[in-house]
């Protein structure tokens, strides 16, 4: 059966810490949690609405669901609580930063506002600042302050790997570039295949439907702190005008701490502002992903993999 209470987090953790991802850890066992698991078995050769396998593994690879965290110091220099919405002030900004210490530290640790409010209370989390301590998902902290706007180069083997977008299902999954399965043999059911060219799977937001580009392109670049170039009229057309503005790199940043240009122009892989609308709200033409999981994209697929969209 689907875990629930602690038990769901901890699945939750334990499928975002193997590359599974959940979406949001908040305990509730939702369609990416569901989507996640299936693939989880996919790669062990499970069946793939099984719950067992997957529970025991997780009792056993996240022993407490919860831990408390410390509010860093280096929250100050990511957090602005003035940040202007209107996008004319915004190019004027140092940085698009978070808006305030809540938002800072529920991102850090794969989950939302609301959650942490649950886990603690509304007061604590609305009056949060440094070296205040609250309870989060015992999961490893998103570091903001470890990206240092890097570009990432081609590798030998990551630029072999390629990635496949399902705009149905609202899932990017991630595969070696050669195909391996492993037949797994098993005297008291029939033999059962393990996918183990499947390396990741994480919940994405299509573009609409009018934007989305079909087909097979190349990952062109992956830049750590984009500068976002805000055009209305290419968001509402898919035509560039000659009015847009630089929006700066931050966590706040409409297409996130990562972008990853694809060979299509104007289409890439990117994280996004409001985590909570992975899966739900139409990006305009590209591929949104949580901040959490973008920022692992690099380790996983570097440029020159092929990324098909269907």
């Amino acid at each position: 059966m689907k875990p629930t209470g602690d038990d769901a987090v901890r699945l939750q953790i334990f499928l975002d810490q193997s590359n599974f991802g959940p979406g949001i850890i908040d305990g509730k066992i939702g369609q990416f949690s569901v989507l996640a698991v299936q693939s989880w078995n996919e790669l062990h050769g499970h069946p793939l609405d099984s719950w067992t396998e997957v529970n025991i593994a997780a009792r056993k690879a996240v022993p407490n669901p919860f831990a408390t965290a410390i509010v860093p110091e280096v929250s100050g220099k990511w957090v602005n609580t003035n940040l202007s919405y209107k996008k004319a002030a915004q190019t004027k900004a140092k940085q698009m930063s978070y808006r305030s210490v809540g938002e800072f530290m529920s991102e850090r640790y794969h989950t939302d506002v609301p959650y942490l409010i649950a886990l603690n209370s509304s007061p604590k989390i609305y009056g949060l600042k440094t070296r205040d301590t609250i309870i989060v998902p015992n999961v490893s902290a998103f570091q903001i302050e470890n990206l240092t706007g890097a570009a990432f180069k081609e590798d030998e083997a990551l630029s072999q790997r390629h990635a496949v977008v399902d705009t149905k299902l609202n899932q990017v999954r991630i595969y070696e570039a050669n195909l391996r399965a492993l037949v797994i043999a098993d005297p008291e059911a029939p033999a059962r295949v393990a996918n183990q060219s499947l390396i990741a799977v994480f919940p994405i937001t299509p573009g609409k439907p009018q934007f989305i580009r079909y087909g097979k392109w190349k990952m062109q670049n992956a830049v750590e702190l984009p500068v976002w170039r805000y055009d209305q009229q290419l968001l509402d057309t898919g035509k560039r005008s000659n009015n847009s503005l630089n929006i700066p790199g931050g966590p706040n940043n409409p297409v996130g701490v990562l972008w990853c240009g694809l060979s299509k122009p104007g289409i890439g892989m990117h994280g996004t502002s409001d985590p909570e609308t992975i899966g739900r709200s139409r990006s305009s033409g590209c591929i949104r992903l949580a901040n959490w999981d973008i920022v692992r994209i690099p380790a996983l697929l570097r440029p020159g993999c092929s990324v098909e969209i269907r």
